[in-house]
């Protein structure tokens, strides 16, 4: 179970490459968001998101048993997760609007740096849930900075779309 879980928190090595492993590991997030959203909407991907944290949990929790460290840098299946949530707004606009994904692109570029920023700087309940030091912890600051990272999304859409080309 040990590999199986190494497979998944390093989603499938991305985690080892280098320099930061963390931006690899959101970059790795892009595709799975496409392939989800293209496979079954906005259901599927809110399902995935989900399934990707409860198997993140599972993985980190087997990497890290008897390890003084909590949060291995190679884990990076918490920024998959994470970044899955920042990317929502995009697969609920597209579904609800009936077109490709990919024309969201201001907002795939959006997500993804707010997702870096929030998850690197870690404000508030981001910083919160990291201090937990444990595979929970890992893995709900991801999700935290994230959804900080949709909101952010969906501010910039707002005055995007409704302020600015008004």
């Amino acid at each position: 179970m040990k590999d199986l879980a190494r497979i998944i928190a390093t989603v499938f090595g991305v985690g080892h490459l280098r320099p930061a492993p963390g931006t690899w590991g959101s970059l790795a997030a892009l595709p799975i968001a496409w392939g989800l959203h293209v496979a079954g909407g906005f259901a599927l991907f809110v399902m995935g998101a989900a399934a990707i944290f409860i198997l993140g949990v599972w993985a980190t929790a087997e990497m890290t048993d008897g390890s003084d460290e909590h949060d291995p840098s190679e884990i990076v299946i918490d920024e998959v997760a994470g970044q899955l949530v920042a990317l929502m707004p995009l697969s609920s606009a597209a579904g609800r609007l009936g077109i490709d994904m990919t024309v969201l692109w201001p907002g795939w570029i959006a997500a993804f740096v707010l997702f870096r920023l929030f998850d690197i700087w870690k404000p508030g309940p981001v910083g919160w849930a990291d201090r937990r030091r444990d595979p929970l912890g890992v893995m709900l600051d991801d999700m935290i900075a994230g959804a900080l990272a949709a909101v952010g999304v969906l501010a910039l859409a707002f005055l995007a779309h409704r302020v600015l080309l008004a």
